[in-house]
Parts: C-alpha cells; structure tokens; sequence
C-alpha cells in the first residue's frame, strides 16, 4: 500500500511519557503495511531510566499512511519508545487528518499503532532544543499549538475516525484516542491518566473529553488517582465501544471502517458535528444546528440516494458525496 510523504514541523512539546518500558519490539499496522522501521529517540520509561538514544526518523517512516479502500489508516510507528510522539510525529497526523478531510476518496479514518503501545505520551526528547530561556507564556502557547492542535484535528476531521488501540495509551495517547469517534480496543491495552503521577495538570483535551463520556465523577477518579485502566474496564464505563482479543482487533477495525467508507459520508460527518457540539449548547443551538445540518445535507448526491432507494425498495449506493 502507498505511503504519503512527510508534513511540516511545529512547535516543541513537554514530556509526559507514562507507559512500561518500552521494548523493541515491532510490528507492522492491522491491514498488512509491512515491518515497523527501526527508530527511537531517547524515551525516559515508567521506572524513570532513560532508554537508548538513537538518531530519529523521518515523520514517513514513524508514522505510517496507506489508502485502502476510501480508508486512511494512520499508524505510528515507533515501537521500541511505546510509541510516544514527538513533535514531527504530530504534525504528520494532523496533516493526514486535514487531507483525509479534503480528500473526496477517503470515507473513513483509522488511527492505530505498531507494537505493544499505541502512544505512551509525548516525547520531548524528540523535541527541537529552545532557543531561549522559558518566559511566562510559553508552556500555555506549546500546549495550545501541539497537545491541544492534534486532539482538535481529530475532533475536526470530517471524516468519521476510529481508534485501534493495539496497546497501552497514557497521558495524551490516551486523549488521542478518546478524542476518535469509535473506540476499539485489544483486551490487553490499557489507559492512563498518567500526569498526577508527574504533578502535571492534564492537557491534550483530557478535562473536556472524559467527563463528557463518562461523567465529572468518573473523570476526577482517573484523573486523580492514574491507575491504569484496563480494556474491560474502559468498554464499562462507556470510553471504549468494543474491547476484544488482540487477534481480532484487525478483523473489527477493518469492518467497522468498511462499513463507515460505504455509508453517506456528508451526513456522517454532519452527525459527528451535531453529536460533538451537542454538550456545549443548549437546546435551541441543538435543534437549530441540527436543522441547518439536515438542509445542507439534503443537497447531497447520497441524500438524494437515500430517499430514491428507499422509495424504490431497494439497496443505497453511496458516493460520499
């Protein structure tokens, strides 16, 4: 499958890994892209003993892209640092997302990683040394322009995103996943609210996305305490659509995305705009966007599809447009 070229850099990031110790392990993505590149950056792992420097990668080779079948799978690839992100890492995946959003091919979106751990955090040994002393402003400014830019790419993608996570998701790795319209999950994955265990104020969206799924209760629970959250765990509370044997995670993800590159794609993304917003208005911005939703999708080739098949009884055949 194809592999898209790199995208730009952006600003540093502050380290917030949380996962265990990162192995060399490596894999290639659920779909067949083939063997993780041997890449690292120095990644200080759960126990606090930094593990081995090498040289970093270029964004294309730890974060993999192929289309398949109107599907974008997005995979970071860097396997032995538990696939912590760095900053070109970051920028690679948001880039992805906008051309997944403009690209008329692309119906659907998976976000998925290599080896044991979906994304252990972000690194910030991976991270462009600064060039001045830190001044009032700058980790605000940061968080804006990296954590908090790759958790809005998600949520703004329009095109609907499920997360794979193959593995241990922690600090923004968790968010990141969170932040995907569809959660699925290997038995053997774990989520993390790692930053009290490093007397940080969760980032990356973590304040806004938990309570909102699982409540202010549930959301002050994990993230005052950062005990780690089995798979099981997380599909009972409502974070996780389905948690199923690491085996079968492939299988589902490619279902799943199936099913969404086949379906309407303009009204699935206007649904995900009406259910995103839904809990930040109230009631008469809900049914008033909802309205203006529905009329412009009414002008949409699969709209009008829709109702003709259903007039004539039979099977929809969907464009995406």
């Amino acid at each position: 499958m194809p592999v898209s070229g790199e995208a730009g850099a952006g600003p540093d990031e502050h380290a917030r890994t949380g996962a265990p110790d990162a192995g060399p392990e490596a894999a290639g993505r659920p779909g067949g892209l083939g063997p993780a590149a041997t890449t690292g950056i120095d990644v200080r792992v759960e126990d606090g003993r930094p593990g081995p420097t090498v040289a970093p990668a270029p964004a294309a080779a730890t974060v993999l892209h192929a289309l398949d079948g109107g599907v974008s799978w997005i995979t970071l690839n860097r396997p032995e640092a538990m696939n912590a992100v760095t900053w070109d890492q970051r920028e690679r995946v948001i880039a992805l997302l906008a051309e997944a959003s403009a690209d008329p091919a692309v119906r659907a979106v998976v976000l998925t990683a290599a080896g044991r751990g979906f994304c252990a955090g972000a690194d910030l040994r991976g991270t462009p040394a600064p060039a001045r002393e830190r001044v009032p402003g700058d980790v605000a400014r940061t968080i804006r322009l990296g954590a908090q830019r790759l958790i809005a790419a998600v949520l703004d993608c329009e095109k609907p995103v499920i997360a794979a996570v193959n593995g241990t998701a922690a600090g923004i790795g968790a968010h990141l996943a969170l932040a995907c319209d569809l959660v699925l999950a290997a038995d053997t994955a774990t989520f993390i609210e790692v930053f009290v265990r490093r007397g940080l104020v969760p980032d990356g969206g973590g304040a806004y996305l938990l309570p909102r799924l699982v409540g202010p209760q549930r959301a002050k629970e994990l993230m005052f305490f950062g005990d780690a959250l089995t798979a099981a765990d997380a599909e009972r509370l409502g974070l996780v659509n389905r948690a199923v044997p690491a085996g079968e995670l492939e299988a589902l993800a490619k279902e799943w995305a199936g099913r969404l590159a086949a379906g309407p794609t303009r009204a699935v993304a206007l649904t995900k705009q009406l259910v995103n917003a839904s809990l930040d208005g109230d009631r008469a911005t809900a049914f008033a966007a909802e309205a203006a939703a529905q009329e412009i999708n009414m002008t949409t080739r699969d709209a009008n599809e829709g109702v003709a098949s259903f007039v004539e009884r039979r099977s929809p055949k969907y464009e995406g447009r």
